[in-house]
């Protein structure tokens, strides 16, 4: 028995499915891609808990500095 050569109707409806997704799946990639690079232009990137920093080693810290 010879298969009927046209593809099924489940098939073209999991192909749309794909397709749907794929599309879905960009445009959250783009969103992302777009938040992303509106937000970061805000932001100075310096973290204020870390800002006064140097590198090397670090002074003593109030408390740990004994009062003779």
């Amino acid at each position: 028995m010879a298969r009927n050569a046209r593809p099924t109707a489940a098939k073209r409806e999991r192909e749309k499915a794909l397709i749907e997704r794929r599309q879905q799946k960009a445009a959250r990639r783009q969103d992302a891609k777009d938040r992303k690079s509106t937000t970061g232009s805000d932001r100075s990137g310096d973290d204020p808990d870390i800002a006064h920093i140097k590198l090397g080693p670090q002074p003593p810290a109030d408390w740990q500095v004994e009062d003779s």
